[in-house]
C-alpha cells in the first residue's frame, strides 16, 4: 500500500513544467550527490539539518522532498515538516527512482547558473517578443521557480549584467544566445539537458516563430501573432512576461498531450 505522504516519479513527472508543480527540495547529503550530480528539473538543494530554514522557505507551498533513495532522509524530514503543518510529500525511490524513469530529464549540477540571494538573476533586451518570453518560462518552470528577469535597453544589457551579476541572455556574443540556426530557447534546452519529446516539439514552434521560418511548424504563425499582440497590449515588460507565462503553459500542454486534437464544424464532422 502506498504511503499517504509519498508521490511517485510518474506522478511528479506529470506535474513538472506546469504551474501546479510543487516545490522540489533535494536534501541528499554531499557524498551521495557527488556520486550522481544531477538535479530534478525545478529542484533546489537544501541541507536536511536546517529544518527551521526549510520551514520558513516552504510555508504556504506544496513541496516534494527527495534524497538519493527516498528512504530515511527524505521520509524523516517529510514527517518533521508535516508536524509544522506543511503540505509536503517525499519522492518514492528518491533521485534513483527518478533517474530510472523513461523520459524524465535531469539537469547537470554543473549547468546550474549562479544565484543571487537564493535565486538566479537574468537580464535581456526590453520589449520582448518570442525568445525573451519563452526562455524565462523555461527557466521558471524547469530550472528556478523564483528566477528574476531584468529588461533593459539593448545597449545596456552587458553593463547591467556586470554591475548586478545578472546572467545575460538572448543577446549576441553571450553564452545564452542563438547558436547557428537555433534560438536561445534551444540553447537552454541543450545546456540544461532538457531535450524531451514534449520540449522538442515546443522548441520547433518557438524556433520557427523566432527565426521567421514558419514552414518548420504551422503553429509558428499563431505564436508570432499572439506574441506581437502581447507586446502591444502591455507596456510593462514584467506584466507582459506574466501574461506570456500562461501562453507558454498552454503551449506546453498542447505539445505534451494535445497535438492530435482537431476542431471541426459541424461538430464531429471530419474534414
Amino acid at each position: 500500500m502506498a504511503a499517504p505522504n509519498e508521490i511517485t516519479p510518474q506522478q511528479l513527472l506529470r506535474l513538472i513544467g506546469t504551474p501546479d508543480c510543487p516545490v522540489v527540495v533535494d536534501i541528499s547529503i554531499d557524498p551521495d550527490f557527488d556520486d550522481d550530480p544531477n538535479i530534478i528539473p525545478g529542484a533546489y538543494r537544501h541541507p536536511h539539518t536546517d529544518i527551521s530554514g526549510l520551514v520558513a522557505r516552504l510555508r504556504g507551498k506544496r513541496a516534494v522532498i527527495t534524497c538519493q533513495q527516498g528512504i530515511k532522509l527524505s521520509q524523516g524530514l517529510t514527517a518533521h515538516l508535516s508536524c509544522e503543518g506543511l503540505d509536503v510529500e517525499y519522492l518514492k525511490g528518491g533521485n534513483y527512482g527518478w533517474r530510472d524513469l523513461v523520459d524524465a530529464p535531469r539537469i547537470p549540477a554543473s549547468a546550474m547558473p549562479p544565484q543571487t540571494d537564493g535565486r538566479t538573476l537574468w537580464v535581456t533586451r526590453h520589449r520582448p517578443k518570442i525568445d525573451r518570453i519563452a526562455c524565462p518560462w523555461l527557466v521558471r518552470r524547469f530550472v528556478d521557480k523564483d528566477a528574476r528577469f531584468l529588461f533593459v535597453s539593448p545597449d545596456e544589457v552587458v553593463g547591467v549584467s556586470e554591475r548586478y551579476n545578472a546572467i545575460p541572455f538572448d543577446i549576441e556574443d553571450t553564452f545564452w544566445s542563438h547558436r547557428g540556426p537555433n534560438c536561445t530557447f534551444d540553447t537552454m534546452l541543450d545546456e540544461f539537458k532538457l531535450r524531451t519529446p514534449t520540449l522538442d516539439r515546443l522548441s520547433t514552434v518557438v524556433r520557427a516563430a523566432d527565426t521567421d521560418n514558419h514552414d518548420f511548424a504551422p503553429e509558428a504563425a499563431g505564436l508570432l501573432a499572439l506574441s506581437v499582440g502581447l507586446s502591444r497590449q502591455y507596456r510593462d515588460d514584467l506584466e507582459q512576461l506574466e501574461a506570456g507565462m500562461h501562453l507558454y503553459d498552454a503551449l506546453y500542454r498542447w505539445a505534451r498531450d494535445g497535438t492530435k486534437e482537431r476542431h471541426t464544424w459541424p461538430t464531429g464532422k471530419l474534414s
